[in-house]
């Protein structure tokens, strides 16, 4: 896979999980496809994915789904 970056071959795509929001809102997307340069050392996330995220979230009520999570403070 080419990096859009530096253009350079060898770009790969790693699932990597988000959090967006905080409290209530608290919202995690697991899975996410992120493209890794080891040329450059850059990583992003494509267009698509991008738009996909958006629509997740605008739909996150009809789609997510509860799980307890423990948290950690650190102090």
């Amino acid at each position: 896979m080419k990096c859009d970056i530096c253009g350079q071959e060898g770009a790969h795509i790693h699932k990597v999980a988000r959090i967006y929001g905080k409290g209530k809102n608290l919202l995690i997307i697991e899975n996410i496809p992120v493209v890794i340069c080891p040329q450059c050392g850059e990583s992003y996330l494509t267009a698509e994915t991008l738009h996909e995220i958006e629509r997740l979230k605008l739909h996150k009520r009809s789609l997510a789904f509860e799980r307890s999570v423990r948290v950690l403070n650190f102090a």
